[in-house]
């Protein structure tokens, strides 16, 4: 699999079967910061969740095997990271 490949396959699961499967992309990661702060009693925005979910990616790239999903939902989560932050500043 070539870096377009990659890619491409992110962008069309975090655009179309995520999105059909989960609902839109910003406000699950709204609704996840919400849930996690309630958990660790400290504020956490849906900026943040898409960073720590790519954090978890990577941290799988560890341990154990190593799955081309892995690098493909890190990208994802990546471009709903910038996604999300630029969304914020309108």
């Amino acid at each position: 699999m070539i870096t377009k490949e990659f890619l491409s396959e992110a962008i069309r699961l975090s655009g179309t079967d995520r999105q059909k499967d989960y609902g839109d992309k910003t406000n699950n990661h709204n609704n996840i910061a919400r849930l996690w702060s309630a958990y660790l009693d400290t504020y956490i925005k849906a900026h943040d969740v898409a960073i720590m979910m790519a954090l978890l990616k990577m941290a799988r790239t560890k341990l154990g095997a190593v799955s081309k999903d892995t690098y493909i939902d890190m990208a994802a989560y990546s471009a709903i990271a910038g996604e999300i932050k630029f969304k914020e500043k309108k």
